[in-house]
């Protein structure tokens, strides 16, 4: 190469100030991330990714779980504290729509799970039955609905209850409409999230259901994790705040499935 010819820049490195706000922002995002998902994401060091991530734990700017990170949202109260709350709170509004009385639906759960079934209108009468202690608890101010929680051990990534009792119970109902939230979804790459347990169970829930829902905030399409739960052809409902025209959902429009 000649003296006269530019050297290509340098990458530059994220202060650490500037790495624990991007941290932040892809846990809230994805709501729990592994630290080989964040390595990835990121460019460092799993060691530094570790000691940020207790730094941030330490701060209560996120929950340290085993092998990750998760939204602190997840489990706090305040509503204010739910990041992207107001397209979350379209997305609950559009999934309302799907509900009818005296259906049985499966659900999981996650934040905006949670701004769902806030929606719940509490006139409707139906069986909700969940792998997860938080949607339980939430689906209990609801008086008409029935909630079945379905036991077993909980997972300390998903907050899912993952064990082989699960898999029994799941393998011999046929429920109306499974709802779920997703790490990551891609329309080529399908489903996909880090944790092998969870992915075993949304794959039950799955095929448990007539209809399957998928809610995900925008900045989750078009991302891809390790391993795969579904192809989008699984699915029939992807609901997103977006109008259903967005650009953005080109590659979904082509798939066969009804987008809200």
């Amino acid at each position: 190469m000649s003296d006269n010819q530019q050297q290509p820049p340098m990458p530059v490195a994220l202060q650490k100030k500037e790495r624990k706000q991007l941290i932040i922002k892809q846990v809230n995002i994805h709501t729990r991330l592994l630290f080989a998902d964040l390595v990835k994401l990121i460019d460092v060091s799993e060691d530094t990714i570790r000691r940020d991530v207790n730094e941030l734990a330490e701060e209560g700017q996120l929950i340290r779980i085993k092998g990750g990170a998760m939204s602190a949202a997840y489990h706090i109260g305040d509503d204010s504290k739910t990041y992207s709350r107001n397209n979350k709170l379209v997305i609950a509004d559009k999934t309302v729509s799907l509900l009818k009385d005296d259906m049985i639906v499966l659900i999981g759960g996650g934040t905006t799970i949670r701004e769902f079934v806030k929606k719940i209108p509490n006139t409707l009468r139906a069986t909700f039955l969940t792998v997860n202690p938080l949607t339980a608890v939430e689906l209990l101010d609801k008086p008409m609905i029935k909630t079945i929680m379905i036991g077993g051990q909980i997972s300390a990534y998903s907050q899912m209850t993952v064990s082989g009792e699960v898999f029994e119970y799941l393998a011999n109902i046929k429920a109306d409409l499974c709802i779920v939230g997703i790490n990551a979804i891609d329309a080529e790459g399908g489903l996909t999230d880090s944790d092998w347990e969870t992915i075993q169970v949304k794959k039950a829930m799955i095929k448990a259901a007539e209809k399957v829902a998928v809610l995900t905030i925008s900045e989750k399409l078009n991302s891809v994790m390790q391993m795969k739960i579904a192809d989008v052809a699984d699915i029939d409902y992807l609901v997103t705040e977006l109008p259903p025209e967005s650009d953005v959902l080109q590659g979904y429009r082509m798939k066969d499935l009804t987008i809200l």
